[in-house]
């Protein structure tokens, strides 16, 4: 019997599905067979039958948690349960997140590989068009897949043209975490996080100690300073794509950061070089009251820790004209495109994205919320009262910026972020130039086609 946290697995499993809803149906040759929730529709690959012929199929995933790779061995070892013709053998590339550059070099090497590479790939929503438009992932509209389970902008990512060729697994979107012990009411516009961060030094010793009053933490580097920068463009009126670079929402919204280090005083200049991690460790460690990060910051439970209890975790407020923001990352699963087991890596997509062993997922590994909307129920939030939260912010959040071009956007756009977090250029000037580098890529690609 497998464990999953003391509590049998599938006893866990059967619990997710009768809260949400799920049917259960009992076949021989397997224990337990999910075959839809709520309105979920019944998957459109067949069964492999007892006396079909026995596949192995391949998943490259990038760096697994100790949680985490558990809730997935748990959650394959199912599936070839209720599958006795497929079994899967699961590679990790490499024990790092999947938009790192390490990840993106193994992962684009084993696609290069063809066939003998591996038939699912776990891949960050960036990557979809540069994957498409190598032709290494394989479209899914023979599938069917119902992605209207999903949540907007992960639909967005998941598509190229309008065709399906990525599934939405789990989804971690950025918003503003704050202490609600020093900060008495959600703010509802950028200007109330000047006062309230400068109002919470007042009110507590440990953030007077502090150089400036800082009080303030975001993502200033690389490519989590775009994941910032796209939390908080909506507020402004912004909005980021390769085609709304140099506009008047976009500039207030970045020369909002530059001031919250330079003018407002409430951010160290040391975001610059911050990714999630400093931020995570700035807000649970009590030394910031305001922090853009994402759902995992709830996850800290050390005793003693001054935010235990004390925070909430809301979008970004808007200034009049813009709307709250908040940047919806997230993993997806798509199919090799030369893969010599394209349906029965399908099944596999349909059973790990499935209700139950996504709230599975959800329960057991760290904090990885649902991509599915319906997987948020109470029961869900009954042990991780932050993903109520976490589907607040997913109604409205961002993908961040879609292109074939991306690896080569994102760079233009590290270089201008960090020459305005450190003092080097205005916000006007650094996205005037970065509009124009992003133009001439866009029109080699388009000239190309």
């Amino acid at each position: 019997m497998l464990a999953y946290r003391g509590t049998p697995f599938w006893t866990r499993l059967v619990q997710a599905c009768l809260s949400a809803r799920v049917l259960l149906i009992v076949t021989a040759g397997a224990a337990i067979a999910l075959a839809g929730c709520g309105r979920e529709r019944v998957s459109s690959v067949k069964s492999s039958s007892s006396g079909a012929q026995q596949q192995t199929i391949s998943i490259a995933l990038s760096g697994l948690g100790e949680d985490e790779a558990a809730q997935t061995k748990q959650a394959i070892k199912a599936f070839e349960r209720q599958n006795p013709s497929i079994k899967v053998k699961l590679d990790v590339l490499s024990f790092t997140s999947p938009n790192s550059p390490l990840y993106s070099e193994q992962l684009e090497r084993q696609l290069q590989e063809g066939a003998a590479g591996p038939d699912l790939v776990e891949i960050e929503m960036t990557q979809t068009q540069v994957l498409e438009k190598a032709g290494w992932i394989a479209s899914l509209s023979r599938f069917k897949p119902d992605l209207g389970r999903f949540f907007r902008a992960e639909i967005a990512a998941s598509e190229v043209a309008g065709a399906p060729y990525a599934i939405p697994w789990f989804t971690t979107p950025e918003g503003l975490f704050y202490r609600t012990d020093l900060v008495p009411r959600e703010p509802k516009a950028p200007a109330e996080i000047v006062s309230a961060a400068s109002a919470a030094v007042a009110r507590d010793r440990m953030l007077k100690s502090r150089p400036l009053n800082e009080s303030f933490a975001f993502a200033g580097y690389k490519n989590e300073a775009i994941g910032t920068f796209t939390a908080i463009a909506p507020s402004f009126g912004g909005d980021l794509t390769a085609t709304s670079i140099d506009t008047k929402g976009n500039v207030e919204a970045l020369n909002w950061l530059r001031e919250a280090i330079y003018s407002y005083r409430i951010a160290p200049k040391t975001v610059a070089s911050w990714d999630v991690g400093p931020v995570q460790d700035e807000f649970s460690a009590g030394r910031t009251a305001f922090a853009i990060d994402y759902p995992f910051v709830a996850a800290n439970k050390e005793p003693g820790s001054p935010t235990n209890g004390k925070f909430d975790y809301v979008p970004f407020p808007a200034r009049p004209g813009g709307k709250p923001g908040a940047a919806l990352a997230g993993e997806m699963l798509a199919i090799n495109a030369k893969s010599r087991h394209a349906v029965a890596a399908y099944k596999l997509i349909e059973f790990l994205t499935s209700p139950a062993v996504e709230v599975a997922r959800a329960e057991s590994a760290s904090y990885d919320p649902p991509s599915l909307r319906l997987a948020y129920t109470p029961a869900l939030y009954a042990t991780r009262p932050v993903f109520k939260q976490v589907k607040l912010l997913n109604e409205d959040a961002q993908p961040g910026l879609l292109s074939p071009e991306y690896p080569q956007i994102a760079l233009v756009l590290k270089s201008a972020f960090s020459a305005v977090f450190a003092h080097a250029a205005s916000a006007s000037s650094a996205l005037r130039r970065a509009a124009s580098q992003i133009d001439t890529i866009e029109h080699k690609r388009t000239a190309q086609a």
